[in-house]
This record gives C-alpha cells, structure tokens and sequence, in this order.
C-alpha cells in the first residue's frame, strides 16, 4: 500500500526551506558588504599611490589587493610579454594599443564576474521566497480545512486558529524576500558604479602605457 506524505510534514519542510533562505540571504548580504566596502578602499588606497609613481614598472611596489591593482598588474604583465614576444607570436600580432585594451577588458570582465558573485543567488531567492511561503500558506489553509470537516465544528474559535497559522508561511516569505530584493538592487548599484570606475582607470592605464609602447617601436 503506497504511503501518503502528511500535509503537516510538507509545510514543515516549507518553513524549513525559508529559514534556509533567510540564513543563506544574510549571508550573502553581509559578505557582499564586507566584499564591496574592502574592494573599495583597496581601488582608493590604490588609486591614490598608482597617480604618484614616476614610472609604470614601479607598479610592483604596490599591493595587488583590489580590482583596480589586479588591473594594473594585468597590463604591466602584458607589457613585459609583450617587450619579449612583439612580432613572435600571434598573440602580440597586431595594434600595440588595442591588444593591451583587450587584454584589460578581459581582466575587467574577470572583475565585474567576481564582484557578481551571489547576486544571482539573492535574486532567485527575492522572486521565489514569496511563493513558497504561499505553498505553504495553501496547504496549511487545505490541512486546517480537512480538520475543522473532520471535527464537525465550524465556529469561529475552530476555524480562525488552523488559518491563522497557515498564513504565517506567507508572512515569513516575504520578510525573506524583502531584503533579499533590497540587497540585490543596492548591489547591482554598487556593481554599476564599480564597472563605471574601473573603466575610467582602463582609459587612464591605456594613456600612460602609450609611452612604453611607443618606446618599443
């Protein structure tokens, strides 16, 4: 004879699954916070000592904590190689000037994935975290229905207790998506103003590196 799994088992794996999402959102957010605000100060401590050098090869001298150094190290890494290869191989066959650009774009593109990280999940969590609370909601309304026919009483006192608990899955879905929504859109701001100034710094790097380059012509 098949087994039938309780109603009441299924809510409470609902629950369940919220709390695990309300632990995985805080999660999220506050390694997000603490990811964003320290890859912050390291691109402004960075920014601040990369203006003062006298020359590019004094890049290693710095730190490489922060997306805006780990740029930098890409383009001077680039530049060495392609003092060595230039003419060689295919890789440095080609506009100076563009191929350092690419080069740059595809570390940038490797930074903006990393600052992603997580996202993704806090969005996902924003758009279902509601509707599960209300599968729960459903199934506790259907559970509570099934057992005020099963007792026969329909006053106030029966029926108002079994729904009211039920509706307690809806209410706890949204408190998780809430801030799961909130903390995806201050995110994807962060992320937007991060991208903007790094893509200034790859302009500003391409305009300095022009020396070294024409000086390997």
């Amino acid at each position: 004879m098949p087994t039938t799994i309780s109603p009441q088992l299924i809510i409470d794996a609902t629950l369940y699954t919220l709390l695990l999402f309300s632990v995985l959102t805080w999660t999220l957010i506050l390694f997000k916070i603490w990811q964003f605000f320290y890859n912050s100060r390291s691109n402004d401590r960075f920014d601040q000592a990369f203006w003062q050098l006298s020359d590019l090869q004094q890049v290693h001298t710095l730190p490489t904590n922060g997306s805006q150094a780990r740029l930098a190290f890409a383009g001077l890494k680039w530049l060495e190689e392609h003092q060595q290869a230039a003419g060689k191989v295919l890789k440095h066959c080609g506009d100076s000037t563009e191929l350092l650009e690419q080069n740059l774009r595809v570390q940038l593109q490797q930074e903006q994935h990393t600052m992603e990280s997580g996202l993704t999940v806090l969005a996902s969590i924003g758009s279902t975290a509601p509707f599960v609370g209300l599968f729960g909601t459903v199934l506790g309304i259907m559970n509570a229905m099934h057992d005020i026919t099963a007792s026969g009483s329909t006053s106030l006192d029966v029926v108002a207790g079994p729904i009211g608990d039920a509706l307690v899955a809806t209410a706890i879905g949204i408190a998780v998506a809430v801030p799961a929504v909130l903390a995806y859109n201050f995110f994807l701001r962060r992320l937007k103003l991060q991208r903007t100034s790094l893509e200034n710094f790859v302009v500003s790097f391409l305009s300095v590196a022009q020396n070294a380059l024409s000086k390997q012509v």
